[in-house]
């Protein structure tokens, strides 16, 4: 049985309508947070949202494009009029950035920078302060949440936008760990190794990517519950001193 460490507990994620942030979302749910998935595709959130409801928990969607910064803080807004003070936020939206330095086109390089940095930042930003304004800070029970990468620590082939995004992240965290220390605000990341999703499920089945897996020290990937016990957490009562942290959970990829 799943304690109920999170009762009373407002948790908002973004990128929630597929994959890690809607692995994310449930979990959280399960474990008595009132919920809001936040994410651009509204028809798969309403049917998650429908999914939470009806094993008891509560739940709304928000429609929300992390690239369109002046949308961030309305959104909240939204979360916070159905669900309650926000205490926890997932910053889990991110795009991939794919492409080689030399020939990136610049909109792609501006769109990785756009959601996975940018949006980042800045629904950070907005948590806090309404973290602040409502006494969640205060009372200690405030939680931030990035998820960043190892390519924020490790530069993978193809990948140097990607890779300069996420160690953006874990810089972001730092700093706002730092700044917001005193104000009793817990800003964490997670760090993950190469997860199997459905945005990558493809690439893992080819002959390519299977040869990716086999260069992994236990060659395999992981599964989308990986990352349970790190959000758990990181989201939860027991962050209460930790803050600043990077946890990375690659399944030993980066070694």
């Amino acid at each position: 049985m799943i304690e109920k460490s999170l009762e009373n507990r407002t948790a908002f994620i973004t990128g929630a309508s597929s994959g890690l942030g809607l692995r994310f979302a449930h979990v959280l749910a399960q474990s008595g947070a009132r919920v809001a998935l936040a994410a651009r595709r509204t028809d798969r959130l309403e049917t998650e949202v429908a999914a939470i409801r009806a094993a008891g928990g509560q739940a709304v969607a928000v429609t929300l494009d992390v690239a369109d910064a002046e949308t961030i803080g309305a959104a909240m807004d939204a979360a916070q009029e159905a669900l309650g003070p926000l205490s926890i936020l997932v910053n889990n939206a991110g795009v991939g950035g794919e492409g080689a330095a030399l020939s990136m086109p610049l909109d792609r390089l501006d769109q990785t920078f756009d959601v996975n940095v940018r949006g980042v930042y800045i629904a950070a930003r907005e948590a806090a302060g309404r973290m602040i304004d409502s006494g969640v800070a205060a009372q200690g029970d405030a939680r931030i949440v990035n998820i960043a990468s190892i390519a924020g620590s490790v530069q993978l082939p193809g990948l140097t936008a990607y890779c300069a995004s996420k160690a953006a992240v874990v810089s972001m965290t730092k700093g706002m760990a730092r700044e917001w220390a005193r104000r009793l605000i817990a800003v964490n990341a997670i760090a993950p190794g190469y997860i199997e999703t459905e945005i990558n499920a493809d690439w893992f089945a080819t002959d390519q990517g299977r040869a990716q897996i086999n260069g992994f020290p236990r060659r395999r990937l992981m599964g989308e519950d990986a990352l349970d016990q790190a959000l758990m957490l990181l989201a939860g009562p027991a962050a209460r001193h930790i803050t600043g942290s990077i946890i990375t959970v690659d399944d030993g990829q980066s070694l």
